[in-house]
């Protein structure tokens, strides 16, 4: 049973937050330590460069940990496991999330989605009070993904940070794996047919790294069938009712097809909003 602790109005930064929500032996918080962001940062590399296909930096791999400098003015949701320890004695982190809000990326010189998508159809087209979160290098230790309710708690921690900072917006990139977008016609093309951003705001990638979506016709799109070969985060943001930018981006670094992923809050499924608490 998955229980959302109440806390008052915070300012600033969260270090103080309690543990925003529990299932057995899991919780999902904020990191508070440099031990607890090394510990994300190694998870990230455990799944980004070993399991995956990422290609680390020299300083990487010697540290085996990923890393930029976005991780120093950024929040790093975690999901612990308090009867699993790593080599230190500490609890497992299991998950993460790196949520970074606008006056936070400006200490860094820009979002980081920024280095594939021009952002100011989306900046200047939405109204000015518009309050954005940035969603990034989310990943689970292999053998939690099934197991019950981690991916729901990671998400139950976001939700409870999106509506304690009234967020109207969530954006960023989600990933396909692979980098031949011939094999992803069908995925491209559905997200690109069935789930494109409104005209007012619709981004599009960097030119010098634009690759069309529009791989098939319409009609020759089996939703379901797409739907199916969408990896599951990426799946679960489009049934929860995000939208995507125009074009995608081969990430050769990371091995990976990415795609802009919109998510305002009004927008969000109702059936979603009820199972993370945003429904009023």
């Amino acid at each position: 049973m998955v229980n959302i602790y109440e806390a008052g109005p915070f300012e600033g930064r969260l270090e103080q937050w309690p543990v925003l929500a529990i299932s057995g032996a899991l919780e999902v918080r904020l990191a508070e330590t440099e031990h607890e962001i090394e510990q994300a940062q190694r998870l990230r590399y455990s799944v980004f460069y070993e399991e995956m296909s990422a290609i680390p930096s020299h300083q990487m791999r010697e540290q085996r940990r990923d890393f930029d400098k976005y991780d120093d003015v950024c929040d790093h949701l975690l999901v612990v496991d308090r009867d699993a320890h790593d080599e230190d004695g500490q609890p497992l982190v299991v998950g993460t999330y790196r949520l970074t809000r606008e006056k936070d990326a400006m200490r860094a010189g820009g979002f980081y989605t920024a280095s594939e998508y021009d952002l100011s159809g989306m900046l200047n087209g939405m109204p000015a009070n518009t309050k954005y979160l940035e969603l990034g290098r989310s990943c689970v230790v292999k053998s939690y993904r099934s197991r019950p309710g981690t991916l729901q708690l990671l998400w139950k921690g976001l939700m409870a940070y999106v509506a304690r900072f009234d967020i109207d917006v969530m954006f960023g990139c989600a990933s396909l794996p692979g980098t031949d977008v011939t094999e992803m016609a069908l995925p491209l093309s559905y997200l690109h047919h069935y789930h494109p951003m409104p005209e007012k705001v619709r981004l599009k990638a960097r030119p010098e790294l634009f690759v069309d979506m529009n791989r098939l016709p319409k009609d020759a799109v089996d939703p379901r069938e797409a739907l199916r070969a969408l990896p599951p985060l990426l799946k679960g943001y489009v049934r929860a009712g995000c939208m995507i930018g125009d074009g995608a981006v081969v990430d050769r670094q990371f091995g990976t097809t990415d795609v802009f992923i919109f998510f305002p809050l009004s927008d969000m499924d109702a059936r979603y909003k009820s199972r993370f608490g945003l429904a009023k």
